[in-house]
């Protein structure tokens, strides 16, 4: 295979990755490994059914056990393994999680990423560090798509949270000139996505097992879905180009140029899995506690700065997610005297 010059970049890198077995962390890792680089993760746990362990990433990082808010593990992580990037990705990701759970959401979000931060900063090897926050760090907004100078106004306990991610990381580029940037990405979908609370894989293990998709809320506010892909490829291009002027010390959106409702979206998955007799159960009579309406982002900061855009439309990617979850969530056949069917 011919590598691109963005692949060769992260050949002999030392970097070190947070939130290695979630899902864009385990993508990012498997594609940082692929291209050469050194890779060191933080876990906390042992995820046995995890995106992490079927990539078998395992054996090819060095692994470091322990919480991303111990400021003492983080320093000796950078240290002894000599590392020059960090991709901070760990979080507690969940909006629903983060009603339930606001203290540990903020343990994870916000503190882990103030110790993340003040670590790289006491660490002169660091050269580049690329923060993760959301598009729920803007809120409501009056007016779309949202642009990066808009307020960050997120005032749920996950919003909330990757808005202090976002306002830390900036701060300690302004005031300690750390080379970080920030990523505010859209709703991310693809293979190896296992919360199945979020709508495309809990849509398509649902038609896995011959069950109608739940949809949770009325299904009409209307959001964006970027494909992993293109997740990936933008975490990496943000960090190769961190040292040029506009990027260093900036956000930058990713979203997809398309923005859809869960209505719609609904019926395209089932289409694409030829089960459009599975009718959607619609749950919801509104919207969802404190659900903002209208989520969309501009990328064109992302286009014109690091020449990033989405190259993976949403039907391709949809039918590369589901064939995903097709080799590895078939549901196994019980035996007839059990009454029940299969579970992935």
């Amino acid at each position: 295979m011919i590598q691109s010059s963005r692949d060769k970049f992260w050949q002999g890198k030392s970097v070190l990755v947070t939130g290695a077995t979630g899902f864009v962390g385990s993508w990012l890792t498997h594609a940082l490994v692929e291209y050469g680089a050194c890779v060191t993760v933080i876990l906390r746990d042992q995820v046995s059914r995890s995106n992490f362990e079927l990539l078998g990433l395992s054996s090819r990082v060095n692994v470091v056990h322990g919480s991303i808010a111990d400021y003492t593990l983080l320093q000796r992580a950078l240290n002894e393994y000599e590392v020059d990037t960090c991709f901070h990705l760990a979080a507690q990701a969940l909006v629903l999680t983060a009603n339930r759970s606001p203290l540990s959401t903020f343990d994870a979000n916000i503190r882990g990423t103030w110790s993340m931060l003040e670590a790289c900063r006491a660490n002169n090897q660091i050269e580049r560090v690329v923060v993760a926050s959301s598009d729920k760090a803007y809120g409501s907004q009056p007016t779309l798509p949202y642009l990066e100078d808009m307020p960050l106004q997120g005032i749920n306990p996950y919003d909330a949270s990757k808005v202090c991610a976002d306002l830390l990381a900036r701060s300690y580029h302004h005031t300690f000139d750390l080379p970080v940037t920030v990523a505010r990405c859209a709703n991310i979908y693809g293979g190896g996505d296992l919360n199945f609370s979020r709508l495309i894989p809990g849509t398509i293990r649902s038609v896995l097992v011959g069950e109608r998709p739940i949809i949770r809320s009325d299904g009409t506010p209307v959001r964006e879905y970027l494909f992993i892909d293109d997740v990936v490829a933008a975490y990496l291009m943000l960090a190769q180009q961190l040292k040029r002027e506009g990027v260093r010390g900036q956000a930058f959106n990713f979203g997809a140029d398309q923005h859809i409702n869960a209505l719609d979206l609904t019926p395209r998955i089932l289409h694409a899995c030829g089960r459009e007799d599975l009718e959607p159960d619609v749950r919801g009579s509104g919207k969802l506690h404190s659900e903002i309406d209208c989520q969309y982002l501009d990328s064109n900061k992302a286009a014109v700065l690091l020449g990033w855009t989405p190259g993976v439309p949403l039907d391709d990617g949809l039918d590369r997610t589901i064939k995903w979850y097709a080799d590895h969530f078939q549901p196994v056949a019980e035996p007839a005297s059990a009454g029940a069917p299969g579970r992935p």
